[in-house]
C-alpha cells in the first residue's frame, strides 16, 4: 500500500521513477535481500527503516548496482535491467554510466584526502563527465554553495568536521547531475550536534523534488519530510505507506516493536 504525501500527489501520473521486481540477493546460503519490490516515483522522497541488519543498505547498493542482485528485475529512469540465471549483465561501461546517473551518499564520506572540497566535487565532472576544469569549477563552486561550504572550498578534508565533510560528499554526488539519490545512514557517523546541517540540506533537496532513497534511522525527520516509507525487517519490506501510515498509525507488529524503542 504505497502512498505518496499531499504535496507530491501532482507526480502521481507520471511512469515510476523507480521499479523493482522481486529482488534477491544472497551471499552463499544467506539471502540478505529477500523478493522485494518496489516503485519510487519521480520527486518522491522514499524513506526505508527497520532494525540494523534487515539488508536496507544491501538493497540501497542494489539499486546503484553496488552489489549485483542475484535474480528479480529493475528499471530506473530509461535503463532496465535484469538478474539471474539466462540473463546478461550490463556491460561495464554502461555500468560506470549507469552510477553517474545513480548517485549514491554513504555512511562513510569516502572524500579523497588529497583533494580540497571543491576538487572533490570536480572529480566526477571531470574524469566521468569530461567536462572542461572551468566548467567543473563553476559547478563545484555552485553545489558548495547550495550545501552553504563556498569558504571551505579550498580546504582538504582533514580539516572539515564530520557535517561539512558528509555536505561534501552530497555535493559531490549532486555533481553528476543524478536522476536519483541514495542515501544511506548518512548521519550515522556524525555527533549528534551536527545532524541537523546534514538533514537540512536533505530536505532541501526533497522540497526542490529530488528524486530520492533514504536509508536512515531519523523517525522525526522522516516524519517531517518523506513522502512513503516502507519498513524492511528480515531482508523482506513488511510494510509500505504514507510517512502518517507508517510511523503514525502502525499497526504490524514488528513495525510498532521498532517504532517503541524511538518513542522511549
Amino acid at each position: 500500500m504505497i502512498s505518496d504525501a499531499p504535496r507530491r500527489a501532482e507526480l502521481s501520473l507520471d511512469p515510476p521513477m523507480i521499479e523493482i521486481d522481486e529482488l534477491h540477493k544472497c551471499y552463499g546460503e544467506l539471502e540478505a535481500v529477500k523478493s522485494v519490490s518496489l516503485q519510487v516515483a519521480r520527486g518522491e522522497a522514499r524513506f526505508i527503516i527497520g532494525p540494523s541488519g534487515c539488508g536496507k543498505s544491501t538493497f540501497l547498493r542494489c539499486i546503484n548496482l553496488l552489489e549485483v542482485p542475484t535474480r528479480g528485475r529493475m528499471r530506473v529512469g530509461e535503463t532496465s535491467m535484469a538478474f539471474g540465471p539466462n540473463t546478461k549483465p550490463l556491460p561495464t561501461r554502461a555500468q560506470a554510466e549507469f552510477r553517474a546517473r545513480v548517485g549514491m551518499v554513504f555512511q562513510q564520506f569516502h572524500l579523497f584526502p588529497h583533494m580540497t572540497a571543491r576538487e572533490n566535487v570536480m572529480e566526477g565532472p571531470r574524469t566521468v563527465k569530461r567536462l572542461p576544469i572551468a566548467e567543473a569549477r563553476d559547478i563545484a563552486d555552485e553545489l558548495l554553495a547550495k550545501v552553504g561550504l563556498s569558504a571551505k572550498r579550498e580546504t582538504y578534508p582533514r580539516h572539515l568536521s564530520g557535517g561539512q565533510a558528509q555536505r561534501v560528499a552530497i555535493a559531490r554526488a549532486l555533481a553528476m547531475a543524478p536522476e536519483v539519490v541514495l542515501f544511506d545512514e548518512v548521519t550515522s557517523a556524525l555527533d549528534p550536534e551536527l545532524v541537523d546541517e546534514v538533514l537540512a540540506v536533505i530536505r532541501q533537496l526533497t522540497e526542490e523534488g529530488m528524486t530520492m532513497v533514504v536509508v536512515t534511522h531519523e523517525m522525526a525527520f522522516a516524519r517531517e519530510v518523506a513522502s512513503a516509507v516502507t519498513f524492511m525487517d528480515g531482508g523482506a519490506m513488511v510494510e509500505q505507506g504514507s510517512a502518517e501510515q507508517i510511523l503514525e498509525h502502525a499497526t504490524n507488529p514488528r513495525l510498532v516493536s521498532f517504532l517503541r524503542r524511538f518513542r522511549r
